[in-house]
């Protein structure tokens, strides 16, 4: 229809997705809905000029085309538009679970209450539990243009996360836990909980600490929130915006030599993998950082022709009513070639006088172009490799390429929470001040 009224260019994005949230208190229901939502988008390209509308009424066919069309007319003319060319193969990945196509909702009540379970028993001291949350979802989606690509999956997910508050003698202490992936299996519910627990009461009795430069463990969720840092500035808008941190820095060492940064959508089970990104083009995966060295961004069709590249498969879309961006899949850190990851024991082992961040505060608020931070946290003091007692009132603070650049041991506990997966790092000559 949109080549009919004359486009030279057509897209059509669909998304359908079913799914159960639930929440759960005082091994009640305090929450339960169940949800069907439909939508796609339209985008039309004519005489290098851009046109987007959409819909989640499949009788507006007509209106979205006309509307798509009929916004190119508003737009600046820009050369480097343009849909990607097909045939596209599918990459083969595993990511639809019968069961959660199955599953019912008492099934999900049942998982979502292991949570709040698993967290009660864990420690007499968890007094309270804040939010026992799970969510199970089944969605379909479809991309195809009229260059040829034509490309149409099912996938399923999962989430679970939960906040437990441990109290004693008139403290309390709050700890989280989170998990997500593509199949129910994967989902220790009772374990995320009795994690969430332990985090909260091992922080009972927090005190205050002497501040200085001292050797950091950094708790696989905390290496996450700072990853999503050096995520935003390796996307190629951000770089062609002005607004990464990494820019013009392609072929320099720009964090320790020591590390590996990576981003697929191929990896099985998580939550950001598929055959295809959201324009339909295959997904891969994609080096960004080998031993320290910045080799790649991440690139959908439009930044990739602004820079001369091709697509690395990073094209997302948050909604339909979302033109594509780009953004990670799965994005995470791994030890470079020659290097091995190492226990968590022995990493704790190798600390003489230093610090474990179990939770970071305001690691959003980082300065995305400069990359300077500083950050609340809590979490444990470590004395001849052990724990001496926990910490309060505690700041990290730095400059985020610096402070990854003192990277001295990695993790062999590498863990995904949503689309960026971190092990424990411990990271050298840390500015801590209390």
């Amino acid at each position: 229809m949109a080549l009919r009224s004359g486009a030279e260019e057509a897209e059509v994005f669909v998304r359908a997705r079913r799914s159960i949230a639930v929440e759960v208190k005082e091994q009640s229901v305090d929450s339960l809905k169940t949800e069907r939502s439909l939508g796609y988008s339209v985008r039309v390209i004519r005489n290098g000029r851009l046109g987007f509308s959409y819909s989640t009424d499949p009788s507006d066919i007509g209106s979205v085309v006309e509307s798509a069309l009929g916004a190119v007319k508003f737009m600046d003319e820009d050369v480097y538009v343009g849909l990607p060319e097909g045939p596209q193969e599918s990459a083969d990945i595993d990511v639809f679970d019968p069961e959660i196509e199955s599953l019912s909702e008492d099934d999900a009540i049942g998982s979502v209450m292991l949570l709040e379970e698993g967290a009660r028993n864990q420690d007499s001291r968890i007094k309270r539990i804040r939010k026992a949350a799970g969510s199970f979802a089944v969605s379909e989606k479809v991309v195809a243009n009229s260059k040829s690509v034509f490309t149409a999956y099912e996938a399923t997910s999962c989430s679970a996360q939960v906040m437990a508050i441990a109290e004693d003698n008139g403290e309390s202490q709050m700890g989280w836990d989170f998990c997500s992936g593509r199949f129910v299996r994967d989902m220790a519910f009772g374990e995320i909980g009795r994690n969430a627990a332990k985090r909260a009461a091992m922080l009972l009795g927090a005190r205050k600490m002497d501040g200085g430069k001292f050797d950091v463990i950094l708790d696989s969720s905390v290496t996450a929130d700072f990853l999503g840092i050096l995520a935003a500035s390796l996307s190629s808008e951000a770089v062609q915006k002005g607004r990464s941190l990494l820019a013009d820095k392609l072929g320099r060492r720009v964090l320790s030599e020591n590390i590996d940064l990576m981003d697929s959508g191929c990896l099985a089970g998580r939550s950001g993998s598929g055959p295809v990104d959201d324009e339909g083009v295959t997904s891969e995966r994609t080096v960004l950082v080998r031993s320290g060295i910045l080799e790649n961004y991440l690139f959908n069709t439009y930044s990739a022709r602004r820079a001369g590249r091709v697509s690395t498969g990073n094209a997302v879309r948050d909604r339909v009513s979302s033109l594509p961006s780009v953004g990670i899949r799965n994005f995470f850190i791994e030890p470079s070639s020659g290097n091995e990851a190492v226990s968590v024991e022995e990493i704790f082992g190798s600390v003489d006088r230093g610090l474990y961040v179990i939770d970071a505060m305001g690691v959003h608020t980082a300065n995305p172009v400069s990359g300077g931070f500083s950050v609340g946290v809590s979490g444990l003091w470590l004395e001849n490799g052990r724990v001496a007692y926990p910490v309060k009132e505690v700041v990290i603070s730095g400059d985020i390429l610096a402070f990854f650049c003192k990277i001295r041991a990695i993790g062999d506990d590498l863990r995904f929470y949503g689309g960026v997966g971190g092990p424990s790092l411990l990271i050298c000559d840390v500015d801590v001040s209390a």
